[in-house]
């Protein structure tokens, strides 16, 4: 494989703080980031989803691509309209994945049960182990479960034969080091200003600016 086709991506998003009318409390909006995992590439965009998405369509793109994100719509709202000729192979994020199960609380054991399942990829045995409980976190947790079966990989198997990665931690990590720049003491942005802000701290990122 090429180093320059895109194997796998991983999508999250941000906020930034912008300015309003004098009188007025700031507000935070979203912006979206897509790190190209194999490529070492991040692209941006602020309130347009559309120029991401552009931005990946463009890449070179290998005959099946990963993409993972976390639970939220608007990360899959977006990888929907990814490699739109090519397969994609959607894997929801393995930490997010556990980090929602043990929001669940209760049996250590029942826990660690489900974790083990999911380990491999087992929805219907997971949920089994849920079938008596009433209470509102592990309702919450099943739905969340049947929201995103298909992309709940067997992730000890796609680990193991090195097949994708099975974390999110590529764009997570570019998120933290946007904020480092967006999110200084203090800081407010003119709303026209901000992407130039990310554009030019994703070129940093990427390597594109001399120091």
């Amino acid at each position: 494989m090429q180093k320059d086709i895109v194997e796998e991506l991983s999508v999250d998003g941000g906020n930034i703080r912008v300015r309003t009318p004098k009188g007025q409390i700031c507000a935070w909006l979203g912006y979206k980031a897509i790190s190209l995992h194999h490529l070492g590439m991040l692209g941006t965009s602020f309130q347009n989803n559309q120029i991401v998405i552009d931005w990946v369509n463009d890449q070179p793109l290998a005959s099946t691509v990963t993409c993972i994100g976390d639970g939220h719509d608007g990360i899959w709202n977006i990888v929907d309209q990814l490699a739109p000729d090519v397969q994609r192979r959607e894997v929801l994020d393995w930490f997010h994945l556990i980090e929602n199960l043990h929001k669940i609380g209760g049996s250590q054991k029942r826990l660690k049960q489900a974790q083990a399942l999911l380990w491999k990829g087992q929805v219907e045995a997971t949920k089994a182990l849920f079938a008596d409980c009433k209470g509102k976190q592990a309702q919450n947790f099943c739905g969340y479960l049947d929201k995103h079966r298909d992309r709940i990989i067997n992730y000890q198997y796609h680990q193991a034969e090195q097949i994708c990665s099975i974390g999110s931690g590529s764009v997570e990590s570019a998120v933290k080091q946007i904020d480092r720049r967006t999110k200084i003491s203090g800081a407010q942005w003119k709303r026209e200003n901000v992407p130039q802000v990310l554009a030019h701290r994703s070129a940093y990122l990427n390597g594109l600016l001399s120091v």
